[in-house]
């Protein structure tokens, strides 16, 4: 009791002083704090929260470490259903055109999990990197006929925190923030099935879990999830791989928590990224990069260790 006590407050102190790096290191002025700086550590909180908490969900239901929105392809159809919508000049539907883009392609990599007669994670897996290709290819396109938008299709791409607010879209974000973090709420309480269901499909029915209804409805919530956070902080892979990872290692097989701490601690892995991607360079880098160069080596740790 008395390590866990002291882990959690060791946690908290440094959330804090990375907090108060983040808001003001370099910041220069009270007004950059408050206009650039503030927006900015939400959604940066908001993004990794979301990413980390549905990572953990998806490696626990498809009983796979590896499964995560960026690996399953539906941050690739979120971002595709968003960048539709930046390139059309609707920039204040990027959320829903995300959210049906990563609707779609939940319900793509379902259906070709599906074929064949049985479902399995592995198949659930391969089709979500076969629809996220697919997605790919089509943004591609779309890139190569809209090139005056380039600069915003490679910040859905790559992944950056800094999405400059119109007082309109700071007031829709404020009402999708309070839906997404509902959402969330609602995980939170499903956990203790969640865990459940990572004994297998068969004991979970037999104490009483509807496996199959509750997978789609983790799906479609997580594809809702996905789609706000691609439309406005583009993809950031890995997020959800190594987190929950991480926390489950620091447990040591004690489930009741982790989806929480994996959300958590989410939040402040990707503020700690974008604290480096702002500050390494002279020139900003998208977080994505970060989060892609710690996320490949954890991958192959990952890989070797459940050979």
């Amino acid at each position: 009791m008395r390590n866990r006590f002291l882990f959690f407050l060791g946690f908290i102190i440094c959330f804090l002083v990375l907090s108060y790096l983040f808001l003001y290191f370099k910041a220069g002025s009270q007004e950059i704090v408050i206009s650039i700086r503030i927006p900015r550590f939400l959604l940066t909180l908001v993004t990794g929260f979301i990413l980390a908490g549905l990572g953990y969900v998806y490696q626990i239901v498809l009983n796979n470490p590896l499964a995560e929105p960026y690996i399953l392809g539906i941050s690739s159809g979120a971002a595709f259903g968003s960048i539709l919508a930046a390139v059309s000049g609707l920039f204040l539907l990027m959320p829903l055109f995300g959210f049906i883009g990563a609707v779609l392609t939940m319900f793509l990599v379902w259906q070709l999990a599906r074929l064949g007669g049985f479902f399995s994670s592995t198949k659930l897996l391969l089709s979500g990197i076969i629809v996220g290709l697919f997605f790919s290819a089509l943004i591609s396109v779309i890139m190569y006929f809209n090139q005056k938008d380039i600069g915003n299709i490679i910040n859905v791409l790559m992944g950056n925190l800094g999405h400059v607010f119109s007082n309109l879209e700071w007031t829709i974000f404020r009402y999708i923030l309070i839906v997404s973090l509902v959402i969330m709420l609602y995980l939170f309480s499903q956990s203790e099935k969640i865990n459940i269901i990572s004994t297998g499909d068969e004991i979970a029915t037999s104490l009483g879990v509807n496996v199959t209804r509750l997978r789609k409805l983790l799906f479609l919530l997580g594809s809702l999830l996905t789609g706000v956070v691609v439309a406005y902080a583009g993809i950031i892979g890995f997020v959800g791989l190594i987190v929950p990872h991480i926390v489950r290692i620091l447990t040591r097989g004690n489930k009741r928590y982790n989806l929480i701490l994996s959300a958590c601690g989410g939040a402040f892995f990707l503020l700690f990224c974008d604290f480096i991607a702002m500050h390494l360079t002279i020139v900003e880098l998208p977080v994505g990069i970060i989060t892609s160069f710690l996320g490949c080596p954890f991958f192959v740790f990952i890989l070797v260790k459940n050979k």
